[in-house]
């Protein structure tokens, strides 16, 4: 199953960048073995501003696959259940998962309503720069758990 964190805006070339990248390649790495990945940033420049033109990129985006939408109200999960969410979307047989990380103003209606799952971070605000490389750390940490390798401990 291919991943993707498809997030609106460009993170820039600071150390959040770096580190989403790095956690991205370990995922890649890491996922083969086990029918995961690669893991692609994807970043979604809208021509215009706003939730509506921003809700076009990511949906194009993920057209066929099965979306999870980041947002503050979404389902929590520890580790450990995020790792089996992801098996068992891939189990069922979805060639492709897209994580989408809206704009400032978050993810407009439509994106939440075509969403398979939601994921949040918590009632926090977090840069979109810093969501991009969390995500892709957890991501990287749900394929090692699925692995049995020692990253994750309880």
């Amino acid at each position: 199953m291919k991943l993707a964190i498809a997030a609106i805006g460009r993170p820039g070339r600071g150390p959040e960048a770096t580190l989403a990248a790095d956690y991205a390649n370990r995922a890649t790495l890491a996922g083969r073995a086990l029918g995961l990945g690669p893991l692609d940033l994807v970043d979604l420049e809208p021509r215009k501003t706003g939730k509506a033109p921003e809700a076009e990129l990511i949906l194009k985006a993920a057209e066929g696959a099965h979306l999870i939408a980041c947002d503050e109200r979404g389902r929590t999960y520890s580790s450990r259940a995020f790792a089996d969410h992801l098996a068992a979307l891939r189990d069922r047989g979805e060639r492709r998962l897209v994580f989408a990380i809206g704009g400032a103003d978050g993810l407009d209606p439509s994106v939440l309503s075509a969403a398979g799952s939601t994921l949040a971070f918590g009632p926090q605000t977090w840069p979109h720069a810093l969501a991009r490389a969390m995500l892709a750390e957890q991501l990287y940490r749900a394929v090692t758990i699925l692995a049995g390798s020692p990253y994750h401990r309880d």
